[in-house]
């Protein structure tokens, strides 16, 4: 996959002088890493530069990722006095992350809190789930709703409670629900851009600056499935 954006179409959602939250498209990456791939964190440099023709050097602080084939909501800090107050916020769990995910088959719940214990596996960038304790694991939670049923897709809406490695990935597999495109978390068939169909929709959080509450919608990317509940 090779889709990668660019300033030109870098989707702004919230902008001031502290932050910058993007919407991310499939297949770019938060930050960089051994792929060589140009990191989405980049891409804002770049945009910030040019929009405010900036010389030099641009700051910009990662506070929080999103999985490469993931799309949604994610906030980078602007301002060395925002990255500090805004890493406490999401290490304190003192944020809101809601997603979206088409899976199939549907869930047996309507609704439900799963509860699983996550070992990841380094070699192959995948976290399992396990129902009871394991040495070395991470205590998940997530509640998920189901929003709509599609012909062979549902639509759920998930609040993660933490923020483990593939977390919604690995306990949606585990309860026998399989994101759309998510062939290494058991998907039957990937997707066409080599994304998945979890998306960050909802961020909501304390602006570390103005001390106001805020909350950045995401619309989803346009496809097929999306646009039916979009």
């Amino acid at each position: 996959m090779k889709q990668y954006s660019t300033p030109e179409n870098l989707e702004v959602l919230y902008e001031d002088n502290h932050i910058i939250v993007i919407n991310k498209k499939a297949g770019d990456i938060v930050q960089g890493d051994n792929t060589g791939d140009e990191p989405l964190s980049e891409v804002v440099k770049k945009y910030i530069a040019k929009k405010y023709n900036k010389p030099g050097s641009v700051f910009l602080g990662v506070v929080h990722r999103l999985d490469r084939p993931t799309t949604g909501a994610i906030v980078f800090a602007r301002t060395s006095k925002a990255l500090p107050r805004l890493n406490k916020a999401f290490a304190e769990k003192e944020t809101q992350k809601t997603y979206w995910a088409m899976v199939s088959p549907t869930p047996s719940e309507t609704e439900a809190t799963l509860t699983h214990y996550l070992l990841r596996n380094p070699k192959q960038n995948k976290s399992y789930a396990h129902l009871k304790e394991v040495p070395n694991s991470k205590k998940a939670s997530l509640t998920y709703s189901i929003l709509t049923n599609l012909d062979r897709f549902s639509l759920l809406e998930i609040d993660l409670h933490t923020g483990r490695h593939h977390q919604i990935r690995a306990q949606l597999a585990k309860i026998g629900c399989f994101i759309k495109g998510d062939l290494k978390y058991g998907a039957k068939r990937s997707n066409s851009n080599g994304g998945i169909h979890l998306h960050a929709q909802k961020l909501s959080f304390i602006h570390p600056v103005k001390k106001e509450p805020l909350t950045i919608v995401a619309p989803p990317p346009s496809d097929s499935l999306w646009d039916i509940v979009n």
